[in-house]
Parts: structure tokens; sequence; C-alpha cells
């Protein structure tokens, strides 16, 4: 499985992909200096060298960085507008952002399976082999991705039921990079 590189992005991307972020479990606070970036991403020329290809996947992309930068109520908007399975995933993961975990099963269930299901399996059981709470067993064992149990685990660990914050939100992490690389790649046909 290869890295995340923020460079694989094109400039306009990767200056907004610079840094380690670790995103929240929750809504977090957007970064307003970060607003005028985000929305020229709207632009096809943002997508520099790369042809966009694909408008929908294109937007998801768009949705995908208004959320790394916890711009939800923007996010939501692109995403909610995408009836497509990559806007219903973008979707569910900003309602377990806000958080809504009702609202985020629901979106998960209607996205059904997903291509990144398999790799955010291996990397979460990966990331959590080493040493995990009881409830986070599932992570090692399970044989598919099972999106309803991690949104149950966030709400266990925001709701201070279960200790593995850091651990949810490097799966979270991994869970983003993998879709957006996955959203990145449809939408310029690479």
């Amino acid at each position: 499985m290869r890295e995340f590189d923020p460079a694989h992005y094109g400039p306009a991307f990767a200056v907004l992909l610079s840094g380690d972020r670790l995103n929240l479990l929750d809504a977090g606070r957007p970064d307003k200096d970060y607003f005028p970036q985000l929305e020229a991403l709207a632009e096809p020329s943002a997508f520099a060298p790369h042809t966009v290809r694909d408008r929908d996947l294109a937007t998801a992309c768009r949705a995908a960085m208004f959320l790394y930068h916890d711009f939800l109520d923007e996010a939501h908007e692109l995403s909610q507008n995408l009836h497509t399975p990559e806007g219903s995933y973008w979707h569910a993961i900003l309602h377990r952002r806000e958080p809504d975990y009702d609202n985020a099963k629901y979106w998960f269930r209607r996205l059904g399976a997903h291509p990144v299901f398999d790799p955010l399996r291996a990397e979460a059981a990966r990331l959590a082999a080493p040493a995990h709470p009881p409830a986070a067993e599932f992570l090692v064992r399970q044989p598919e991705w099972d999106s309803c149990a991690f949104v149950d685990l966030c709400e266990a660990v925001l709701t201070e039921r279960e200790p593995c914050m850091l651990l949810c939100q490097m799966i979270q992490r991994r869970e983003w990079e993998l879709l957006f690389d996955y959203c990145y790649r449809g939408a310029v046909g690479g």
C-alpha cells in the first residue's frame, strides 16, 4: 500500500495538505485563513498539471478538502449534493465528526461497500494490533471493514467510555487519505 504523499496531487492540493494534520474526531474548528485556497479548488486548474475527467469525483475532492480543514458546512453542502458513492462516503464521515452518529450510520449503510474498505480494514488492523482496548478488538479481527462499528467506537471515545482517541484519529486519517486518493485518481483519470 503506497504512503500518502501530498505531492502526488498537484501544487494546489499539496499546499493544503502540507504538515502532519491529525483531525479531531469531532467537528474541530476551521482556520479561516485557508478558506480562499479551498474555494479556489472549484477551478479545474486547481487539479493542474492534471485535467479533470470526472467532475463528480473532483467535487468529492473539494468536499474532502473542506472536511480536512474542518469546514463542515461547506463539506456537507458539496457531499450532500453529490449523488455518488463517494458523496455518500464523505457525507457519512462528516456526520460522524459533527457528531451525529445515527445520521453517519445511515449514510454508511446507504453507501454499502466501497473499494477503499479493504485497504482501510488492513490499515486499521495494523494500527490497532500493538495495543488496543477491548472495545477496539474488532479492528484486529474483522474480516471486512465495519464502518458502523467504527462510528460506535468514535462515539465511545468522545463520550470518554473508551481510551483510544489517538488510535481512532489515526484510523480516521488513513480513511481520509485512502478515500481522497481514490477520488483524486478517479477525478483525473489516473
